[in-house]
């Protein structure tokens, strides 16, 4: 009562139950894996198909004349070219998305590696510091790419803790140089680390692209428009089916491949992990 009281004085706009429902609804959505919504694409899809298999069968001759073929083909070839641009674009956006994070995690083990080399020209004092780099590449290695099990899922909040570069600042923090040499090399060691914490963080933010559900949605519907449009007109022989349920795979397999790329740092499809991989193998080697 307290809470409406103070969203009528506010002028706030209270969200109804119907929209609290939907908004949880495709909350619920979003928790499945990219394997998951290709399958529901590819039901939905064929679902549509099926329909207009059976609408062709129900529907009286006067609804399928020549007169609709000509008005359904030009509205399903509408919607065909609306939902492969649209589908084409997701999936550059995705690759593009993917490929960005493949070239980010190649220069971030580049520079570790270059911190790695710095630190050895500051002296032994630096021991501890490098170890603690190597246990923290170690960490964000594992993390992002267990080699027990590849495919296993990742969690954001494991990955931000696995890969902390902040222990590694207070090893810095705690050297002492003793002369210029030490002094220079300190201060391009701290400018690499800054800027390896930056690409870290950049590289969890950006690695986690969300789909708006909506979107999903809206490409199902038109696709399953499209298809049970075909299935309208479309001959009932065993090859005509055979054409259209691999159209619907191939359709549903590009969901997927958008979906999956969304996510470049776990599901099936990872960036690759060679350079963090090598930048490990090198670092403690001088």
């Amino acid at each position: 009562m307290l809470v409406k009281k103070l969203a009528i004085f506010t002028g706030y706009r209270l969200p109804s139950r119907r929209a609290f429902c939907v908004q949880k609804f495709f909350q619920g959505i979003r928790i499945v894996s990219s394997l998951e919504i290709g399958c529901i694409s590819a039901c939905c899809i064929a679902a549509g198909l099926f329909m207009g298999l059976f609408l062709g069968y129900t529907l009286p001759e006067s609804h399928l004349n020549d007169h609709s073929k000509d008005t359904i083909k030009m509205a399903s070839g509408m919607i065909a070219t609306l939902s492969a641009l649209v589908l084409g674009l997701l999936v550059a956006s995705a690759k593009n998305s993917f490929d960005t994070i493949s070239n980010a995690d190649t220069v971030t083990g580049a520079n570790i590696i270059l911190l790695d080399r710095v630190l050895s020209q500051y002296g032994a004092e630096s021991k501890p510091a490098r170890n603690e780099l190597r246990k923290s590449v170690n960490d964000e290695v594992q993390s992002i790419w267990p080699k027990e099990n590849p495919t296993t899922d990742d969690d954001p909040i494991q990955l931000e803790k696995a890969g902390d570069l902040e222990p590694v600042q207070q090893k810095l923090n705690a050297l002492n140089p003793a002369n210029d040499d030490q002094r220079a090399t300190i201060q391009q060691a701290r400018q690499l680390l800054g800027t390896l914490v930056q690409e870290r963080w950049q590289l969890i933010e950006e690695s986690k692209t969300e789909v708006p559900t909506a979107l999903y949605v809206v490409l199902l519907s038109w696709l399953t428009i499209l298809f049970m449009s075909f299935g309208l007109f479309a001959p009932r022989n065993i090859t005509v089916l055979m054409s259209l349920i691999l159209c619907i795979i191939s359709f549903s397999t590009a969901i997927f491949l958008f979906d999956e790329m969304a996510s470049p740092l776990d599901g099936m499809i990872k960036v690759s992990g060679a350079p963090m991989q090598k930048a490990l193998d090198h670092l403690g080697q001088q």
